[in-house]
């Protein structure tokens, strides 16, 4: 690569550097330079010497990757985390979540529940998240305040929900917080109709209209389980998939998550669309959701992310985790050891994530240009050697122990595993005692 004129900002030299853009690449003894919050030079180490750069780091025994990308989540239910545990999902959501959301839900939730997701997230590796709840601009601003990138999903149901009365409501708000944040640097705005049983066919075309209007992303649960499935074949005569096709939504802005329920059909529907699948396997396991066929996807030509889904049901924020759990589903519902190999699965987390969310221009891999959105992982603990393969080693034996360092355009968030904008104590205090205020324990 050619020697940047200016000096850089930053010049980071770890043991190896995976730019997961070209595919399946590990470099050994080479450098990255940041400028101006974006990649100016990745080399190898031999010609670092010649760069004048403000601040030089040493990352010996360290795998610098683009950061994590949480491709689907609820920030601000990290508050609910362990609530209701070990229910099917219906269950779950009407007879527990949603009275609790009821009942707990406000602004302060949202502001505190969503710092400790975002606290959460840069432990671990996360540099960017898509997050799908309510009061959104109040996540919009705690995403703002921390440095972090996002991807803010207006939810838009049938009925009222906290923060918004009505979908008139609801979408007003949509448009006036994606027209306040176009020219935001880290943080878009999507439409997010909740699931195709909640939310009509006249809604969700209004929806559309927006979305088309605004060239805004769309991002909703869909499939997620056999009886959504079932129901909507029993009551409108065909498949919600199918559904979302004849009313438009299908195509490169939409983000289906789960997708758990797979026919010929529907993944016909996906690849002719184009739209992107947003699997959150560890949810779905724990809700006896069912399993989104992955590699089945993938062979087709599907783009694939990866999300956490939200912390009350399962129950961290843990991508790393999550994309361990993807790459081993996988092979399982296959039938085979060779499905979503482990470079695989570091692209699904990553670069996937940034094309499902629109912003693969800007993040996602390591490359001259993009935001310098990065990770280091250290892979010199006890559990990790020895290291053969490095990518391997960080999908199937590292844990978010391993994250030392994370910057998000540039700017250090996490340091040497601690958080440079976030008070660690005070966001643990402020959880606990949500914690005994929803319990009804004394404060």
């Amino acid at each position: 690569m050619p020697t940047p004129a200016a000096p850089l900002d930053l010049l980071l030299l770890p043991q190896w550097l995976v730019p997961v853009e070209p595919a399946g690449v590990v470099l050994r003894e080479h450098g990255i330079g940041i400028r101006d919050g974006r990649i100016a030079w990745i080399g190898p180490r031999s010609e670092a010497s010649r760069l004048v750069s403000q601040v030089v780091r040493e990352l010996p025994g360290m795998l610098l990757a683009p950061g994590l990308i949480n491709a689907h989540g609820h920030a601000a239910m990290t508050l609910f985390r362990g609530l209701a545990d070990d229910l099917p999902l219906m269950t779950w959501l009407q007879e527990h979540i949603w009275p609790a959301e009821g009942r707990w839900v406000d602004e302060a939730f949202v502001r505190d529940g969503t710092d400790l997701a975002i606290a959460e997230q840069l432990k671990g590796g996360i540099t960017c998240f898509s997050d799908m709840y309510f009061y959104p601009k109040v996540a919009a601003e705690r995403v703002h305040n921390s440095g972090m990138r996002a991807q803010i999903c207006v939810p838009v149901l049938d009925f009222p929900v906290p923060g918004a009365r009505n979908v008139d409501e609801a979408l007003h708000v949509g448009i006036e917080l994606f027209n306040d944040l176009a020219h935001h640097p880290r943080i878009q705005v999507a439409f997010g109709p909740h699931a195709p049983y909640t939310v009509n066919d006249e809604n969700l075309e209004r929806v559309r209209v927006i979305a088309d209007e605004l060239d805004a992303p769309i991002h909703m649960h869909i499939h997620e389980t056999a009886g959504e499935v079932e129901q909507a074949v029993q009551q409108q005569g065909q498949r919600p998939l199918a559904r979302l096709q004849r009313l438009g939504l299908l195509g490169p802005r939409l983000q289906a998550v789960h997708m758990t329920q797979i026919s010929d059909d529907d993944l016909a529907l996906l690849v002719e669309s184009n739209t992107s699948v947003i699997h959150c396997p560890e949810s779905n396991l724990k809700l006896a959701s069912g399993f989104c066929p992955v590699e089945r996807l993938w062979q087709a030509g599907v783009n694939v992310a990866v999300g956490t889904d939200g912390a009350a049901s399962n129950n961290d924020l843990d991508l790393l985790g999550e994309t361990r759990t993807a790459a081993l589903l996988a092979k399982a519902v296959a039938g085979s050891a060779g499905a979503l190999d482990a470079h695989r699965a570091l692209r699904m987390a990553t670069l996937n994530g940034a094309r499902a969310l629109g912003i693969q221009q800007d993040t996602g891999s390591l490359e001259i240009g993009k935001a310098a959105d990065m990770v280091a992982f250290d892979l010199s603990g006890l559990a990790v050697q020895p290291v053969y393969d490095p990518v391997s080693q960080l999908i199937y034996a590292c844990g978010r122990d391993c994250v030392r360092h994370v910057w998000v355009a540039g700017k250090p968030l996490l340091d040497d595993g601690r958080l440079t904008r976030l008070d660690e104590q005070a966001l643990r205090d402020t959880a606990m005692a949500w914690g005994r205020r929803i319990a009804g324990q004394p404060e």
